[in-house]
């Protein structure tokens, strides 16, 4: 239950400005290759994908993200022949 709102915890949603946050520090990482914004865009999402108010399919996304940013050394997989 959400002390605030009083709504169950799944049924409140995910602050908008926590979104934006995500997204500029995974954009400002990106473009300049800061890994201070991949670890500040790891964090967010991070919050975002312990939140019950976000579905499976936006968690693992999340997930997928900070594993990327966490790990930029890894060899990315290509679709052969593209």
């Amino acid at each position: 239950m959400d002390p605030v709102s009083g709504l169950p915890a799944a049924l409140v949603p995910v602050p908008a400005s926590l979104w934006a946050g995500a997204l500029s520090e995974l954009l400002n990482h990106g473009e300049t290759g800061c890994r201070q914004s991949a670890r500040r865009a790891v964090d967010l999402l991070t919050r975002l994908a312990d939140s019950p108010a976000v579905d499976r399919d936006v968690r693992d996304l999340c997930e997928r993200a900070c594993e990327r940013l966490a790990h930029p050394e890894q060899e990315r997989r290509h679709v052969p022949g593209l």
